[in-house]
């Protein structure tokens, strides 16, 4: 199973790709956490990434392709994977292709998790969580029993992440679709793209996801 999942954060992204993981037994390929891993081992590749990223400068799309190229030669990936993160342009949708078919290989699917603005930023401004032991909690959809006390733990203190606020989360969901825009006429045109609400229940989101990919795989 070979896919790319799109989604801005708080569509469940994450939540759905760990998911996939283990039903379909593929690896989440982030090419962030790639290109820390690739610089610290010590490879002609990652020695080359390394230097690019003590300049400061961008890694070129050629790199990145390069490195997905031969992190797809692991066992892990014999079975498929999901990409994260990657492609964000035309350009290097267009490379990717290219260098999938140079491997024989093709994608089966790009599922984009779509979302309600409105309902994203209230979703992710209502998340706080327990400051003793981290369980989760939500203003409107996930209360604690008694108020005020966790119901794992009992704590009574409360922690929100500074950036679960409406101007971030607006600035995240702007830049999500200038960075996705691109992309998405390319997958489109292949008749790839298959689009699941990512505002409804996490069950019904995992299962309309599996039954698109039973249908394509």
């Amino acid at each position: 199973m070979k896919l790319i999942l799109l989604g801005p954060p708080g569509a469940g992204k994450g939540t759905q790709a760990k998911r996939l993981m283990e039903a379909y037994g593929i690896p989440q390929l982030s090419t962030g956490d790639m290109l820390r891993a690739v610089s610290k081992s010590g490879s002609g590749l990652g020695n080359e990434i390394a230097e690019i990223m003590k300049t400061g400068a961008l890694i070129s799309d050629d790199i990145i392709i390069k490195m997905i190229a031969e992190r797809l030669d692991d066992a892990d990936c014999q079975n498929g994977f999901i990409l994260d993160g990657f492609p964000r342009t035309e350009a290097q949708a267009a490379g990717l292709d290219r260098m999938l078919a140079d491997k024989g290989m093709a994608l089966d699917a790009v599922i984009e998790l779509s979302v309600d603005v409105n309902a994203l930023v209230e979703r992710i401004t209502g998340r706080y969580t327990c400051a003793k032991c981290g369980a989760g909690y939500h203003d409107a959809f996930q209360k604690p029993k008694i108020e005020g006390v966790c119901d794992a733990c009992g704590g009574t203190e409360f922690t929100r992440r500074a950036d679960d606020n409406e101007a971030t989360v607006r600035d995240r969901m702007r830049v999500y679709e200038e960075q996705t825009k691109p992309i998405i006429p390319h997958y489109e045109q292949q008749n790839m793209l298959k689009r699941v609400s990512g505002m409804a229940d996490i069950d019904v989101v995992t299962a309309s996801i599996k039954t698109i990919l039973d249908a394509v795989h």
